[in-house]
């Protein structure tokens, strides 16, 4: 039925070669404007994206759960454990200051100490013989740490399994990310899906930490692509009046509802292992996806795929109730042929040199807010404070953090809303390094982490819109690839608190402070249609960067998109 338009497409051509030319994205971002910028088929999708926002969520943070560490424990002695709790403690740790040694054990004749119910005055100490026993207080159910025993001499198997997880997000977001370009985002989006079920279940069954290691690795490898192949092909459909907040208020409300859920699911379930089960079988109702998430009409373009790209097209006229007129799905069918013959990839990213560029500040930029966020999470158990509450209210910053972003982002731009938060994120994590713990520490953290969502989140959407349509979801993945090596790190940088208390948040507000500088070199993105090729992006970087200067042709152009836009 839509021969009509591809058997058309030498006399639109020739008709279009005729009139003064728009590029492809222009020409893409007219069709967006004439289908509907955000008709009932984008709101369909906007809701399509809750299940697998939360995901995100449960992908990412469920390891904390159920590796999370009981502060209170102490060595085992297999002598004494008719005894009541306290007394066992009394007689196996020794005390140290105002604490009970969890590491060292008196090293007594435990017969004789059963008889005189006291320790010998002379006892020496050793290191704990027989495992360890753990009071489930701060942690209320058994994790991997207490069944397992990795603490003291063991405590780094679990900053290890969490950097297996992030090094599987480096292999995953290379490979998804490229199937994303080379197959499509639907593709992408279910088998990152499957892949996190598979591994979460395999975790269930581990015995050692090189197995659970693994499985954690192959759960990695679906983090991001999980949720941001579905986000990358929802902000392809809608206008740029409504890319920014469906961008944020999505990763506001589900990534940031499944982050306020997950502590209380945790707790209510009381078993990692049933925890892993419950969170698991959801990811399964991606098998449906195919037959209702519509692939992206920008992404087939790009490759050359044009039939397609029309259906879909049309599929959304008739959702919409709109209609796309003939010279404009004729201009925008030509544009799709000449996308195609630049056969563009990743490598022409890095072969333009403001391109090349652009991505080298993005990354420093991305790989810092990926640091600050993961790390003051994983910060929460060492706070002073509940770990499920400062959980909770550290997490419950997403949601107003990320709707005062899409409030303002359109006003303020990309860059002030990058690099501002991550200034002043590292001045607060400053100054929490030096007051006590408990109530100021958390307080200090709370706002950091308030800002860091703003500034992480306005980053996410930045790059997209900063990529053209045919390395958008490779030149995304590998950005936030990048973000996944920073985020390798940031265990180790919170385990360094053994080293010296104040060194985490003093690495994490060096590493911001820093990072802000970069992100003032990216151009401004702000209203502009999203690139379609390499040429259209470094068009946005020669103009639109802090230093650059717009030709009068382009600021008149820009005028009449605007004002285009607004009717």
């Amino acid at each position: 039925m839509f021969l009509t338009e591809i058997k058309g497409l030498e006399e639109a051509s020739e008709e279009l070669n005729k009139k003064p030319k728009n590029d492809e994205s222009d020409a893409l971002e007219s069709v967006i404007m004439h289908v509907g910028q955000m008709g009932l088929y984008q709101k369909l999708l906007f809701a399509m994206m809750a299940p697998f926002g939360v995901f995100f969520a449960f992908v990412y943070f469920i390891q904390m759960f159920i590796a999370a560490t009981p502060q209170s424990h102490w060595c085992r002695v297999p002598e004494l454990e008719h005894l009541d709790m306290e007394l066992r403690r009394n007689l196996t740790a020794p005390r140290n200051g105002d604490e009970w040694e969890k590491c060292l054990m008196y090293n007594a004749n435990w017969t004789q100490v059963l008889i005189d119910m006291v320790v010998p005055a002379n006892a020496s100490l050793v290191a704990c013989q027989n495992g360890w026993e753990f009071e489930l207080g701060d942690i209320p159910y058994h994790t991997v740490i207490s069944e397992r025993g990795w603490v003291c001499e063991n405590a780094g198997f679990v900053p290890f399994a969490q950097a297996a997880f992030f090094a599987g997000s480096t292999i995953g977001g290379i490979v998804f990310g490229w199937v994303a370009d080379f197959y499509g985002r639907v593709p992408a989006l279910v088998g990152t899906n499957l892949i996190a079920f598979g591994g979460s279940v395999a975790t269930i069954y581990t015995k050692g930490v090189w197995d659970f290691a693994l499985a954690r690795f192959v759960v990695g490898m679906s983090y991001d692509t999980i949720f941001m192949a579905i986000y990358i092909l929802a902000l392809e459909y809608v206008g740029p009046k409504h890319r920014t907040w469906v961008a944020n208020i999505s990763i506001a409300l589900f990534f940031g509802g499944g982050c306020l859920a997950l502590p209380w699911i945790a707790l209510a379930i009381g078993d990692w292992k049933k925890l892993l089960w419950y969170t698991s079988l959801p990811y399964l109702i991606v098998v449906v996806v195919p037959f209702v998430v519509p692939e992206s009409a920008r992404w087939l373009a790009s490759r050359g795929r044009v039939n397609q790209a029309v259906k879909v097209l049309k599929r959304f006229e008739k959702v919409n109730g709109t209609k796309i007129p003939q010279d404009v799905l004729d201009e925008f069918i030509v544009s799709a042929s000449q996308t195609r013959q630049s056969d563009e990839s990743i490598k022409s990213v890095f072969k333009s040199g403001p391109l090349r560029k652009m991505m080298f500040f993005m990354i420093i930029a991305y790989m810092a807010c990926a640091m600050l966020f993961d790390g003051l999470v994983r910060m929460s158990e060492g706070l002073g404070l509940d770990f499920f509450i400062t959980f909770t209210l550290t997490s419950a910053t997403e949601i107003p953090s990320v709707t005062l972003l899409a409030l303002v982002l359109d006003r303020w731009g990309r860059r002030n809303l990058v690099c501002g938060p991550l200034v002043t994120a590292g001045t607060l994590c400053l100054i929490a390094a030096f007051v006590p713990k408990g109530i100021p520490q958390v307080s200090l953290a709370i706002m950091a982490r308030f800002l860091i969502n703003m500034a992480y989140n306005a980053a996410m959407q930045w790059c997209t819109e900063l990529l053209p349509t045919a390395v958008r979801a490779s030149g995304s993945s590998l950005i936030h690839v990048t973000g996944y090596i920073a985020t390798v790190v940031s265990p180790f940088i919170v385990f360094s608190e053994r080293v010296w208390r104040s060194l985490p948040l003093l690495i994490l507000s060096a590493v911001a402070i820093t990072a802000a500088g970069f992100g003032l070199m990216l151009p401004e993105t702000k209203g502009r249609p999203m690139p379609q090729t390499i040429q259209d992006g470094e068009k946005i970087v020669r103009s639109y960067t802090l230093c650059g200067s717009v030709p009068d042709e382009e600021k008149a152009d820009e005028g009449e998109r605007e004002k285009a836009l607004d009717s």
